[in-house]
């Protein structure tokens, strides 16, 4: 539980979300891409930027692997320290929603209450929950960074999809299935939603 002491107040500034809608021509989101090492989140985050940003939207990567570089260098692989990692990115998330980017958030994320926090903290309205979904097989066959190899030879312990666990969203608003569908399609699909609900003032 978060405390704040009691002469910490919040003071608003007087630009409202609308007037930074206008300006940059999308309502702020996170979408939050969620699934195993090694199933595309950080390939379908970091094009999906690239596309944006060539429409002229502000938007920024939030990658688990960079954030922990800086941001969560302090925390560790437990599960109350995987807790706080994706509390503090969904503060920040929040905070350049509040600036009024585009956000995605590139997370394993595993357990669905964790995930559950993260949507209470940057607003149901502005997330969007996609589950990147590739089994644990077919992300050890692609296994890019040699991770699987070293948590199933006991180098890495508490490796989410081989010594810890992955609870798969029930309810996506989106499901990408990187088995299936190419890297385009796949971001085609997560435009396609935010042009619906986000994009609303289109250049």
């Amino acid at each position: 539980m978060e405390r704040v002491q009691p002469f910490i107040q919040r003071f608003n500034g007087t630009i409202t979300g609308r007037d930074r809608a206008a300006m940059l021509g999308h309502k702020p989101v996170t979408v939050w891409l969620t699934g195993l090492s090694g199933a595309g989140k950080s390939t379908i985050a970091f094009r999906l930027e690239r596309e944006l940003m060539s429409m002229g939207h502000a938007c920024y990567v939030l990658d688990g692997d960079n954030v922990r570089h800086g941001l969560t260098s302090d925390l560790g692989f437990s599960k109350e320290d995987r807790r706080e990692n994706i509390r503090r990115v969904a503060h920040v998330a929040r905070l350049m929603n509040d600036a009024g980017l585009i956000v995605i958030a590139a997370l394993i994320s595993p357990m669905r209450e964790d995930r559950d926090m993260a949507r209470a903290i940057v607003g149901n309205d502005s997330f969007v929950e996609t589950y990147v979904s590739a089994s644990a097989n077919d992300c050890a066959r692609r296994d890019p960074k040699g991770l699987y190899a070293k948590a199933q030879a006991g180098v890495i312990t508490s490796f989410t999809g081989v010594s810890a666990p992955y609870e798969a969203p029930v309810n996506p608003e989106l499901l990408i299935d990187t088995a299936a569908q190419t890297e385009e399609s796949s971001v085609s699909c997560v435009l396609d939603h935010l042009r619906e609900r986000f994009l609303v003032l289109q250049r």
